[in-house]
């Protein structure tokens, strides 16, 4: 039987359609003859308690500069759908937050992927600091006395903004390098909250991993090579993905979180392993289904789709 499914994300007419997974998802789901909205988060609102979208019927086709179609504008109760797809991209801001917050009112009843509230409660640099053993040497601090003696201990550092994405504001900060206090300068300036510094793990050029796991287990990976001379991966600032497998560390990482994973309701998640070491759990818009579809001759998208179906039809989160 064919859903009516919503997806709330950043307008259709952005995306890469031979990278973006939000797309990839979409198009399996109009294989399965879902029936498709399509909403901006501005377009999400709340009246007499109920949560409200101002809405598209979608079809998608992949076709480069022709790779949708949208409807007249309708004002639907989202209650009343079957899934809610929570994919816009961050930054993780009181924007972000309040969606979480609405769409909470409308979850299980409607399907929301991933759970808001677990979203909400899950920020991707915060989430990994509840396990044990898996992380770098992190700190997170505003402070900057303690960040200097966080340097002066672990010499070669990353530091980056708590609630940042897509390597912005990410610098490499060396033991010899002068610039760490106009840095601390720069990063009080522009935010109030602390920072995260992590010891910097040479492994990183050899690729950051993202491994994608589906209602906690892991289906996937892909590596993300920095460019010459750059100490970020993110496919956003050049970073080229190539074909991965997971070792035997990915998957001792991977049965550490997973459990945790499904008990919260987030089924789609993508996590960033760097040698030994897991960075972030990605869980508001994570990407990599299509690198890995095409380098492992898999579809991800479809088996995302199983689970969400299956708990939609028992009317499980």
């Amino acid at each position: 039987m064919g859903l009516v499914v919503a997806f709330q994300m950043d307008h259709i007419s952005t995306v890469d359609i031979e990278a973006d997974s939000t797309f990839a998802l979409a198009l399996e789901a109009q294989t399965r003859g879902h029936t498709m909205y399509h909403y901006t988060p501005p377009d999400l609102f709340f009246h007499d308690r109920k949560v409200m979208a101002k809405a598209q019927p979608m079809t998608v086709r992949r076709e480069k500069g022709r790779h949708y179609e949208l409807g007249p504008a309708e004002i639907l109760d989202l209650a009343t759908l079957d899934v809610v797809w929570l994919r816009q991209d961050p930054p993780f801001d009181m924007a972000y937050i309040t969606t979480t917050h609405l769409l909470e009112h409308i979850h299980p009843r409607a399907l929301v992927v991933n759970d808001p509230a677990s979203v909400r409660n899950a920020p991707e640099k915060l989430f990994v600091t509840h396990f044990d053993g898996i992380m770098p040497p992190t700190l997170i601090a505003s402070d900057g006395a303690r960040i200097r003696e966080f340097r002066a201990e672990h010499k070669d550092i990353i530091l980056k903004p708590l609630f940042g994405n897509g390597g912005a504001g990410v610098f490499r900060v060396k033991p010899d390098d002068e610039n760490l206090t106009a840095l601390l300068e720069m990063f009080s300036k522009t935010s109030r909250e602390p920072i995260i510094a992590q010891r910097y793990v040479p492994e990183v050029r050899q690729g950051d991993k993202r491994i994608i796991l589906i209602d906690g287990e892991p289906v996937g990976a892909i590596d993300r090579v920095p460019a010459e001379g750059e100490a970020r991966s993110n496919m956003h600032v050049g970073g080229v993905p190539v074909k991965a497998t997971l070792t035997r560390r990915d998957r001792e990482i991977c049965a550490a979180i997973g459990p945790a994973l499904k008990e919260r309701g987030l089924i789609f998640v993508g996590i960033d392993v760097i040698g030994n070491w897991l960075t972030e759990i990605n869980v508001t818009s994570p990407t990599g289904l299509q690198q890995i579809n095409r380098f492992d001759g898999v579809n991800l998208e479809g088996r995302i789709w199983d689970v969400v179906e299956e708990k939609r039809a028992h009317g499980a989160r």
